[in-house]
């Protein structure tokens, strides 16, 4: 029970919880990070979304442009708010996730 208050409460502080339509609407002007394993972003993932792993995050924060939005997902939100955290402790400021996560997604997406 603490463990949720606690990310409720760094949700809200660190960044933006968007739905389906306003994470598809921003889309275009962001970086859209799957933080899932590359497994399963190979068996599908949103259109445009490049694969950066939340186990492996924290070695490649260079890759995150901290200009530009930063839209994450992973399958539901769990690891979404925890690197949304991380990544406001590294200074970026514009974060948004996806509210349900791909497993909710009905928009485009793509196959390897």
């Amino acid at each position: 029970m603490g463990q949720q208050v606690y990310f409720m409460v760094q949700r809200k502080r660190v960044g933006t919880e968007l739905s389906e339509e306003e994470f598809n609407a921003g889309m275009r002007k962001a970086q859209i990070i799957d933080l899932r394993e590359s497994k399963y972003f190979d068996s599908g993932h949103i259109l445009g979304a490049r694969n950066l792993p939340y186990s492996q995050l924290k070695q490649r924060y260079s890759e995150i442009r901290p200009d530009l939005p930063v839209y994450l997902y992973d399958q539901g939100r769990t690891l979404s708010t925890r690197a949304a955290i991380q990544l406001h402790r590294k200074g970026y400021q514009k974060i948004f996730w996806l509210k349900r996560g791909f497993q909710e997604w009905n928009g485009k997406t793509k196959r390897k």
